[in-house]
């Protein structure tokens, strides 16, 4: 009885090994050339970090200090585009973007450009930038906002505006101004109803502000009715 017992084992052992066999054949190629893709992806990540992207980010540090420079003192062409020396923000944007760096470069270029009454140029470059610094994207926003005001777009402007204001709500005095910045858009533009909504979210979030307080005589001129002295 055992030995039959041990036989039934073997045959089950066997179809088992013959199953596993069969599945290797099937798909073990195809298995070991996807772990093998895998492999070469993972270093091949690891050799463009080492011997790109760090050569890379060592040279726009370098360059990117004397731009910096030029930018706190407000010479924003020397800062955009070098002094023939020195490279500036729109070369290290534009050569080494891949990197942090680089991409600090496209806030600092489009500010520049901003500044210098370039606004296309600025949309262009403002719109590469991002961070997970919120203070730092929140101003990043409110010059995108500003660049597409001069645009005429309003729509956009609109939009980033508000991003501004939603971005880093603990600096109630930059977020503040951009709402209201926001809210008075809608009303030269004659957005009254999207402008009053501004206006009391303005006031209910930031009331101890600035324009938290100057909020209210915005409410009440654009919530009156309109009487026989207004109308015209």
């Amino acid at each position: 009885m055992a030995e039959k017992h041990t036989e039934i084992e073997a045959v089950e052992v066997n179809k088992a090994l013959e199953s596993a066999k069969g599945f290797w054949e099937k798909t073990g190629k195809k298995l070991a050339i996807g772990l093998g893709i895998a492999a070469v992806a993972v270093a091949g990540y690891f050799a463009y970090k080492e011997y790109s992207i760090k050569p890379q980010t060592e040279k726009a540090n370098e360059q990117i200090f004397k731009a910096q420079q030029y930018f706190a003192q407000d010479s924003f062409a020397l800062a955009l585009n070098g002094d023939g020396t020195n490279k500036g923000f729109k070369y290290i944007a534009d050569t080494y973007g891949s990197t942090k760096i680089g991409n600090l470069a496209n806030y600092y270029a489009g500010v520049s450009y901003l500044r210098m009454g370039d606004f296309a140029n600025a949309v262009k470059y403002l719109k590469g930038f991002s961070t997970d610094v919120p203070q730092i994207q929140m101003m990043a926003y409110g010059a995108l906002a500003d660049a597409y005001s001069e645009q005429k777009n309003i729509d956009e402007s609109l939009a980033n505006y508000k991003k501004a204001a939603n971005t880093f709500t603990k600096d109630e005095g930059n977020s503040s101004e951009f709402l209201f910045k926001a809210a008075l858009l809608s009303e030269v533009n004659g957005k009254n109803e999207e402008a009053l909504e501004l206006y009391k979210e303005l006031k209910a979030k930031f009331p101890k502000t600035e324009k938290g307080y100057q909020a209210e005589k915005y409410i009440y001129k654009l919530s009156i009715e309109k009487n026989e002295f207004s109308v015209k």
